[in-house]
Parts: structure tokens; C-alpha cells; sequence
């Protein structure tokens, strides 16, 4: 099975290998120009430049709208899910899910996203964790929490870049949202009581404790940043979600970014998730519960490329419907 550090390896590999053949191709061309020498009349030779420079072309106006493009140019995305936890006639609950900003000291699609949240009328809005790349990035991320917090209740998680210790702090207190820090809350919507609980990824509480109060009559929502979480995790005291059985209707997570870098009809070439691509991106049903991992927003930090290519940036919308 190859690995998703081989898949990467053997993307760039094909790409740099398409580079440096049409780079020298053009290069004799020059040469051959400059010394008025004819060039090679082989008809395989013909051809093979002409796909190679083509397919070198393709390369370059790819990597240029996946710099300047795709990461403004977010996608809504709707999804709904029905369960008998709402009485039938109900209001549906509607969800907005955002996660993975990584802010940088540039606004991106920071300014955007209220505006464009606020159009899908939500009950509440979720952000599932990894906020900015860098402490110069914090009042961007603040801005965005704060605006937010005005069109409906928000509840967030920190993530694995939200690790350090003054994180809640910097980030989160008073923007108005409300920070699910290892706790479980009630809220009504519409007459229809839902609990909504969250740990972050530093967190070692199990999903059964976080929820143990929580009846099993009622819809039980659970935020956390790895989707990993749902089949459990080596780390110490991580349960998975069937452990806590009967407890989790839907969890909302994120960290993969749909592979920031993904391929037509193939999709991501690494997830950062031990079950590789089955959790990459959307609607999985995993033991009765409901799992929505979203793309993200921004892009990985520290060195690594600030592009996408086919994983637009996502604000998801999750109707919460009662079963016919």
C-alpha cells in the first residue's frame, strides 16, 4: 500500500520531471536559434516536445490559479441529516461549519465570511479548530470570532495548531463565542433541546465522561479537530465514539483540508489522518453516528506551499431534519 508521503514524493517527482524536460527543451531551442542549427525533423521528437511543453504550460496555469484563485474562492456546501430526535413537524436545526482559517498577517477570506454565513441564516455556527499560523495572525482570527458570534451562537474547539498554552485566551475570550474546552452545554432551537459538546486536540477526557449527562432521547453534537477521533486514537485516554455508544448523533471535525492538494477523480494526496483517504472530506456514517469533516478555509502554515488546487475553501451548512 503506498504510503501518503510516497504519493506526495512521486507527485512532485512526476511534476519536477515534467519541468526540467520542457526547460531543457526550450533550452535547446535557444541554443539551436542562436547558432542558426535546424531542429531535429524526428516526427517522435516533434511530438514528444510538443506534449511535453503542453503538459508543462497546464502545470504553470495550475499552480498559478491554485495560488491566486482557488484559496478565494470558497464553496457552500449543503448537506442534511435526518433523525428521529426530532419530532416529526419539527423546525429543522440548521448548522454553519468552519474550520482551519490559518490565519496569516494577510487577510484572506477573513473579511468574507460573515457575509457569506449571514446569507445562510444559521441556528448555530461551528469552528472546529486551527486558527492562525502565526501570533501576528490573532486579531485577523478575533475580527472573524467576533463578527460571527453576532449572526447566531457560536461554539468552537481548538485544534492542533491551538495548542499553546495561552490559545484560549488569545484567541477565543471575549469575542462572544462560546469556547467548548473539554464541557457540554444545552441549547434549544426551535422547542428541540440539543447537547453540544467539544474537546480540544490536547485534551485526554473521554467522549463518554463529556457526554455522560447528556439523554439519550436528545440530539448530542460533538466538535473536535481530528475526524480520526471517531474510530479512536493511540494516545493515551482517547476513546473512540463507540465507546461513548448512544452518545454522539453527529460529530463535526476537520484537519484534513480535502488534501489542500488534490487530484481530479482522485482527490487528496495526504489527509495527516491514520486512516489515510476514508475520512478525506464530507458525510461518512461511521457505527450509527454522523461524521462531516470539512475542508477548511486557509492553508497549512509554516513551509508549506499556501495553495489549493481542487479543495476549495468551505463553509458548510447542515440541515438537521426530522426522519419521515
Amino acid at each position: 500500500m503506498i504510503t501518503q508521503e510516497l504519493r506526495v514524493l512521486l507527485f512532485v517527482a512526476c511534476v519536477a520531471a515534467v519541468l526540467v524536460t520542457a526547460a531543457n527543451f526550450l533550452l535547446l531551442r535557444l541554443y539551436r536559434r542562436l547558432f542558426r542549427l535546424s531542429l531535429p525533423k524526428s516526427p517522435v521528437y516533434r511530438r514528444t516536445e510538443r506534449v511535453v511543453l503542453v503538459v508543462a504550460a497546464a502545470g504553470v496555469i495550475c499552480v498559478l490559479y491554485a495560488r491566486l484563485i482557488e484559496p478565494f474562492w470558497p464553496k457552500v456546501i449543503h448537506v442534511q441529516i435526518a433523525t428521529a430526535k426530532l419530532a416529526r413537524g419539527a423546525h429543522p436545526i440548521r448548522i454553519v461549519q468552519i474550520a482551519d482559517t490559518h490565519s496569516d498577517p494577510k487577510p484572506r477570506l477573513e473579511e468574507r465570511l460573515p457575509a457569506i454565513i449571514a446569507e445562510q441564516h444559521p441556528d448555530l455556527i461551528l469552528f472546529t479548530g486551527d486558527s492562525t499560523n502565526t501570533h501576528r495572525a490573532i486579531p485577523i482570527f478575533r475580527k472573524l470570532m467576533t463578527s460571527l458570534a453576532r449572526i447566531a451562537q457560536t461554539f468552537v474547539v481548538r485544534g492542533n495548531w491551538d495548542e499553546r498554552s495561552d490559545a484560549n485566551q488569545q484567541l477565543f475570550a471575549g469575542t462572544g463565542v462560546e469556547n467548548l474546552d473539554g464541557r457540554m452545554v444545552r441549547r434549544e432551537f426551535y422547542g428541540t433541546p440539543v447537547w453540544i459538546g467539544g474537546l480540544p486536540t490536547d485534551s485526554t477526557m473521554s467522549v463518554a465522561s463529556l457526554f455522560q449527562s447528556a439523554p439519550t432521547s436528545e440530539f448530542r453534537l460533538f466538535l473536535h479537530h481530528f475526524p480520526d477521533r471517531i474510530l479512536g486514537s493511540d494516545k493515551p485516554g482517547f476513546d473512540n465514539l463507540d465507546a461513548a455508544a448512544g452518545k454522539i448523533d453527529l460529530m463535526c471535525a476537520a484537519h484534513t483540508h480535502g488534501g489542500q492538494i488534490a487530484l481530479p477523480f482522485y482527490g487528496a494526496l495526504v489527509t495527516f489522518s491514520r486512516y489515510d483517504k476514508r475520512f478525506e472530506w464530507g458525510l461518512h456514517r461511521v457505527n450509527g453516528t454522523w461524521l462531516y469533516v470539512n475542508r477548511g478555509i486557509g492553508m497549512e502554515g509554516g513551509s508549506s506551499p499556501r495553495m489549493r488546487f481542487w479543495a476549495r475553501p468551505e463553509i458548510t451548512v447542515i440541515d438537521i431534519v426530522p426522519a419521515s
